[in-house]
């Protein structure tokens, strides 16, 4: 999922074209979520010691994890709220940016705030969501 060779923003705005009726009540519903995913490899990408303000008392304070920027599209699905990942970015601390970018193929990693991730994210789907707006 991390490969730098996938096409991503062409892939994502076909998936998001393929949406029937994204809208609910006229708007486009986004909801955007920080996460950390734990994982126990040590040569995982985008992986790091992130503090994880919901720990419990007998779980690390800083596990191993990836932490992600992600933004859905919320829908009423049969009654109820659901919510379709949209797009999703890895965030990386600052300090760590440097030592990623020495081990990386590809691209250089750049550091981005979490928000600056949510604008960019945003920004794309609304360019790609742009004729679904109802005509006043």
């Amino acid at each position: 999922m991390a490969s730098p060779k996938i096409p991503w923003n062409r892939l994502w705005k076909t998936l998001w074209e393929m949406i029937p009726n994204p809208l609910t009540s006229d708007r486009l519903l986004l909801v955007l979520d920080n996460c950390i995913n734990t994982k126990t490899g040590k040569k995982i990408y985008g992986c790091s010691y992130v503090f994880d303000h919901a720990a419990k008392l007998n779980q690390s304070k800083y596990p191993w994890a990836q932490n992600i920027v992600a933004v859905g599209l919320l829908k009423m699905v049969t009654g109820r709220l659901a919510c379709l990942p949209l797009s999703y970015r890895f965030y990386h601390l600052k300090k760590n940016i440097k030592k990623l970018n020495q081990t990386i193929n590809g691209p250089k990693i750049e550091f981005e705030t979490k928000l600056a991730q949510a604008v960019h994210m945003i920004t794309d789907i609304a360019k790609a969501f742009r004729q679904t707006r109802p005509k006043v």
